[in-house]
Order: C-alpha cells, then structure tokens, then sequence
C-alpha cells in the first residue's frame, strides 16, 4: 500500500481492506513496517494502531512492535526521523521481516508503506525502492484536490518504470475536491484505461473503515491476486 504523497489516506484504506478480508473469512497479516510520529501520547491513535483494530487485535507497545519495529518519534521522512535518534531503517532487515509475513500463512497479507512512493527510507532508498525489491503489486493511494491528476500519473510512471504492478488506483477523497471523484478518475483513467480505479469517502466517526466496502470492490474490480502477496 503507497501513495502518490503522505496523508492521503493509506491506513484508512488498508484498515477498509482488512476488515473486509476479515469479513468475507480470509485470514489476514497487517505489516506497517516504518513509521512516524509515533510516542507515547498518540500510541492508540496511530496507524499501527489502526491496523491492528483492523484485525481485531489489542493495541499495546509490543503489539505496535510486532507489525511496526521501525518507528520514530519525530513527524519527518524517516530518514530524517531516524537520525534525530540516532538510529536507521536497515534496509535489507526491512525486506527480511516484510518476506517472513509475505510467506506465511494468511490469504490476505498487505504492507503498508510510509508516506508516498519516493519518500527516503534512508540514505539511498526510498519507498519505490522498497516496493521494488519485494516484487509484489502495489495498491495506489491518491487524493482527489486540485493537482492530483499529475501527481498521479507522475506516480503511476514511476512505478511502471521500476517494474512495479499496480493491482487498482484507490481516490481517497480529499476535503476541497473541485471536482466529483467520478471526474478525477475519468480523467485518469483517459491515461492508464486498464487499471480499475476505486474510490474511498472521506467518512467521520471512530472506525469508519468499517462502513466502506472496499475489499468487495476490488474482488469485482478483477484484480484478485495483486491485493495481497501476489501468491492468489
């Protein structure tokens, strides 16, 4: 799971899918391996954290370690966030512990990415590097504000030259959308017309990934087996 820039809505998205894996009785892995801002005041609000409701799992700091080991205190790329502690994202641990979950046992297994898809890692990689090295289809988060059309295609280029596959394009609906979702993705869908192009609202309340059936429209999108490890 990436996107075209940070807060778009990619954890709202992957906790809709989780859910509705969960729901159609698919056993399911969450892995949201780096993040940050994350301390001991928005623990319970965090992404990890949304991912583990997804799956019906408590949120305690060792929960948070077992699908989030990589996480940083400061609110910047993690590159830069990692080097206000001292520390770094060990890029070949990174694909290690993203195989070990890939290769297991669940039906539904998604990775959950940092910001968007050329966010640094660290000193040499970025996110498309990650998504890269691990071979598996990407699911593509974009908002629907003013730009997006060229933020999306741009991502969308950039990942087809690394060889990345793109399962569907997910519009998550951004607050000032000029324009109906229906538009956005009819004017990106004239440049990319095979790629399914789903679209998310923008929903208030606790846990509205709930109400939004996504993983039901991406199984009629077509796009069965790049949803999760590429394995189905």
């Amino acid at each position: 799971m990436t996107a075209t820039g940070t807060e778009l809505g990619k954890t709202f998205t992957s906790a809709a899918l989780l859910h509705g894996a969960r729901q159609a009785g698919r056993s399911v892995a969450a892995l949201k391996p780096v993040a940050s801002g994350i301390d001991d005041g928005n623990l319970a609000d965090s992404d990890p954290a949304v991912l583990l409701a997804a799956q019906d799992i408590a949120c305690d700091w060792a929960a948070v370690e077992r699908i989030c080991p990589w996480h940083f205190r400061a609110a910047l790329s993690p590159d830069m966030a990692a080097a206000r502690e001292g520390r770094a994202v060990p890029f070949d641990e990174l694909l290690r512990f993203c195989r070990q979950t890939l290769e297991g046992p669940a039906e539904f297994a998604l990775v959950e990415g940092v910001g968007g898809i050329m966010a640094p890692i660290d000193e040499r990689h970025t996110v498309l590097d990650w998504a890269a090295a691990l071979e598996i289809p990407a699911l593509l988060v974009a908002g629907t504000y003013l730009g997006t059309i060229s933020h999306t295609l741009t991502a969308l280029t950039t990942l087809a030259g690394r060889g990345v596959p793109v399962a569907a394009l997910i519009l998550s609906a951004s607050p000032d959308s000029p324009v109906p979702p229906a538009e956005t993705a009819a004017a990106i869908a004239r440049f990319a017309p095979d790629l399914p192009i789903l679209h998310v609202p923008r929903l208030a309340g606790a846990e509205a990934w709930r109400r939004v059936p996504l993983y039901a429209d991406l199984m009629r999108s077509g796009r069965t087996s790049t949803a999760s490890t590429g394995r189905r």
